[in-house]
């Protein structure tokens, strides 16, 4: 994909399947929208869920598109610019090497339903670890208006320190790799959520092992816009 030209309002890094196969397009479908070709698709029909709750409860992560975050979404700092983000990103591919998630298993993950590992993967935390690390330098620090936004979610001191330290609560030791299936279900009874489970399991579960092999680059073109990938890495390149 042609590099945008302009700074975008925010970047992220994130795991994603490579477009065109089989994880990225039934995780697309999924979430009704693809973005690499930046487009809306027809979301897979599901028993039992009216189309307009479908729609609501894949809203929030249908913003951010099929992923899992390593980096979460972030503002460039004044010094910095995509090819800095680039060459900060190249080099942590060339450390590490590809990793086959095998037994990815749909679950409840707090409030919403997410695809994730039965068992940690050490290289994947290793992996988000030193996105996290090395890129931190690139960030803008978190606005007020940012920190009050996340305060909002109930965080322990430990959460806090980590989203001052690094510009999110959940990474480091409160890291855990997922992709995002659903938003918050709180509102919904277990019966209602049944539903979205089994297809989900369906869907995702009988796929061949994911092999993440490449690094993404996500970005937020202006405040509120959909996420779109902008380019991809590979690992070990």
């Amino acid at each position: 994909m042609a590099h945008d030209s302009l700074v975008p309002h925010r970047v992220a890094i994130y795991a994603a399947p490579v477009p065109g196969s089989d994880w990225w397009e039934r995780g697309s479908e999924w979430l009704g929208r693809c973005a690499f070709r930046r487009c809306a698709l027809p979301m897979p029909v599901i028993d039992g869920i009216a189309p307009p709750l479908q729609e609501s409860v894949t809203a929030d992560p249908r913003r951010y598109g099929w992923h899992a975050t390593l980096k979460a979404p972030m503002r460039l700092s004044s010094g910095a610019d995509l090819q800095a983000l680039r060459d900060g990103l190249a080099a942590i591919c060339r450390d590490h090497r590809a990793i086959e998630l095998a037994d990815l298993q749909v679950a409840r993950l707090g409030h919403f339903l997410a695809l994730r590992p039965t068992v940690p993967v050490a290289a994947l935390d290793a992996l988000a670890s030193d996105c996290v690390r090395r890129l931190q330098p690139l960030a803008e620090p978190l606005s007020e208006t940012e920190l009050a936004r996340r305060r909002r979610a109930p965080l322990t001191p430990e959460e806090d320190a980590l989203m001052l330290a690094w510009g999110y609560p959940w990474v480091l030791q409160k890291f855990r790799f997922h992709f995002s299936l659903t938003g918050a279900l709180d509102r919904l009874s277990d019966d209602a959520v049944e539903p979205l489970l089994v297809a989900a399991r369906d869907r995702f579960e009988g796929l061949a092992p994911l092999r993440l092999d490449r690094l993404s680059i996500f970005i937020e073109p202006t405040p509120g816009a959909d996420f779109v990938l902008l380019e991809q890495l590979e690992l070990g390149a």
